[in-house]
């Protein structure tokens, strides 16, 4: 079964396991998304769904976006995100998709945009040590030599190095499903998701999941 939503993040909190263990979980405000297209590999050269997510007007929207959306007998949605498959797709278009696509005990991969920071410094980047504070050292948080002396004689492409840290796409894999509240299309995974809360997400099956005897 195909296992994919789009929603927004919301706030984190704590829940009880079975064994009497807190353990801190974020709470996600998933779908109703809705399936605006299928594909195959006969022709489009894969098999893949498109799924849109959050209705909105239709001035908010180009008029190719509007289009595509009365094209799957859907009004306008806002967000529209693409997931391959291995197999053809079960679901056809115009299909519904809520929280309960998922059961608790799942492994999902939840995908996010993190906190834009701005300009950062090496420490801050990357986790540097920094430079010593004693002896006169006066280059705490600098972070040091990027490069050779006469060969090459250059910075290599790639160097660790400050610059604009955060908004940008990632992904938490292996984040297990502890509650689901179909009513108000709400999913609770363990752990912590990427991003502000009410940020973009999109929840799918894991990829590399491993279940713990311990989780």
């Amino acid at each position: 079964m195909t296992k994919f939503i789009l929603g927004r993040k919301g706030r984190m909190s704590q829940m009880y396991t079975e064994a009497g263990e807190v353990v801190p979980v974020t709470i996600l405000e998933v779908g109703p998304c809705y399936v605006t297209r299928v594909l195959s590999v006969d022709s489009d050269g894969y098999d893949a769904i498109q799924v849109g997510y959050e209705k909105t007007r239709e001035k908010v929207l180009s008029k190719a976006e509007v289009g595509h959306c009365k094209k799957a007998g859907l009004e306008p949605l806002r967000h529209l995100r693409e997931l391959r498959l291995k197999a053809p797709a079960e679901l056809a278009v115009g299909a519904e998709i809520k929280a309960d696509v998922f059961e608790v005990g799942d492994m999902v991969d939840v995908v996010g945009t993190t906190k834009g920071r701005g300009f950062a410094g090496g420490i801050k980047r990357y986790g540097f040590g920094g430079g010593p504070m004693t002896h006169g050292g006066m280059c705490r948080r600098f972070p040091g030599s990027l490069g050779a002396g006469s060969d090459p004689g250059r910075v290599f492409k790639g160097k660790r190095a400050p610059g604009h840290y955060g908004d940008a796409r990632f992904t938490m894999k292996n984040l297990k499903v502890v509650g689901i509240d179909v009513e108000h299309n709400l999913l609770i995974v363990k752990g912590a998701v990427p991003g502000a809360s009410g940020g973009l997400i999109q929840v799918c099956r894991a990829k590399t999941a491993k279940i713990k005897a311990s989780s």
